[in-house]
């Protein structure tokens, strides 16, 4: 690295990790505020809840790198500016494509580190804070049914390679990934109820197999017509034969991965949960739009910092008679902001829209970047 890109750097970095603790012990106050109206309820108390809200700091770093990389080099290129430093590189052979090739190798290290908040400490982490919410106040993790939790689980169990469909419900999730109150149905390849399962808890051993307890196991079996009477497919005859099983062991393709997709946000979950997830809801013929959408975000977020230094270049070139540098970092501060709005927003109107998740996760980034080049363009050549 040549003197000055070390002098970028080391400016850059700096005012990088400044501006990134000053942001996220911003959100940290605002999100323990917001979690004290939960303090009080059961065991949960006011140390549970600033080490909850503490465990999200990670995934607060991961969102706001992109954001503190853009204010932090405006900051430094504006003071740059200021006094007349930059203009002394320039004079002395600097030109644009270098600066900007040399923006872009000071970014790397922070696309490296987005990926590895975002993909290994955060996912993580966002699991641990929601499990001492939950154990603190007693409860258990559910959907917005009153019935719990409903998951398609198909595969092929039988030894004649018969396609198996069940429809499991899952009363509780406990925030250690054991269930209760679970009632399965099962149906054979022609869509009739054949088996109908109700256990009182399960708890998953690997690889493949769900331990269940308390369980009512009901077989539904076809009878046949009276000889000389035809079947009546409208009217089918079923004989019910019920069997309590203190334990059962079900093979399924359903694991505690698939199901503490409930204790995060797919956009909090690491790509590869959200990966495996998406293969369940296609090997189950279900719609995975949100979760390919929050996939490719989370594939092409990290590089939110390349696009966010190349805005910030064109500032370098703004003299202080432009603008003082307090609202230049303001400004850096405003487009910072517009971009995360503006990806939120893409995001849903690409979900509503069923645009192709590529496309929807790129297109905010793209946006940019042709902004940030054509301002560096514009700046340049005035």
């Amino acid at each position: 690295m040549r003197i000055y890109e070390r002098y970028f750097a080391r400016q850059i970095y700096l005012t990088f990790i400044f501006i990134l603790f000053a942001f996220s012990g911003l959100f940290f106050f605002f999100d323990l505020i917001n979690e004290l109206n939960s303090v009080g309820h059961g065991n949960y108390k006011f140390q549970y809840a600033v080490l909850r809200v503490a465990l999200q700091t990670p995934s607060r770093f991961y969102e706001i790198i992109p954001v503190a990389a853009l204010i932090s080099a405006i900051y430094v290129f504006a003071q740059m500016a200021a006094n007349s430093e930059y203009t002394i590189f320039r004079v002395s052979g600097l030109a644009t494509n270098q600066a900007l090739r040399s923006l872009l190798k000071i970014g790397i290290p922070l696309v490296f580190l987005t990926y590895l908040i975002g993909e290994v400490i955060g996912p993580y982490t966002d699991q641990l804070s929601e499990r001492v919410r939950l154990e603190a106040m007693g409860s258990s993790v559910s959907s917005n049914f009153k019935s719990g939790v409903w998951v398609k689980d198909t595969l092929t169990a039988r030894a004649d390679g018969e396609q198996v469909t069940r429809f499991v419900n899952v009363g509780e999730l406990k925030p250690d990934a054991t269930i209760s109150n679970v009632r399965i149905y099962e149906f054979d390849s022609k869509f009739r109820l054949s088996n109908v399962r109700i256990a009182q808890s399960g708890v998953y051993q690997p690889p493949g197999h769900w331990r269940l307890t308390g369980v009512t196991d009901t077989q539904l079996i076809d009878v046949p017509p009276p000889a000389g009477t035809p079947a009546d497919a409208l009217n089918p005859v079923y004989r019910a034969k019920q069997v309590a099983l203190p334990e059962y062991s079900l093979r399924s393709e359903l694991t505690p991965q698939i199901l503490s997709v409930l204790l995060v946000s797919p956009d909090r979950m690491s790509m590869f949960n959200l990966f495996r997830y998406i293969q369940h809801l296609t090997e189950n013929h279900q719609d995975t739009q949100r979760y390919e959408i929050a996939l490719w975000r989370k594939l092409l977020y990290p590089f939110a910092v390349f696009v966010m230094l190349v805005l910030s270049l064109p500032f370098a070139y703004l003299h202080t008679r432009a603008g003082v540098v307090g609202m230049k970092v303001f400004g850096g501060i405003m487009l910072g902001m517009s971009f995360q709005l503006f990806n939120t927003l893409f995001s849903h109107i690409g979900t509503l829209n069923t645009w192709p998740a590529p496309l929807t996760a790129a297109t905010p980034g793209l946006v940019y970047l042709v902004l940030g080049l054509v301002g560096l363009k514009w700046v340049d050549r005035h």
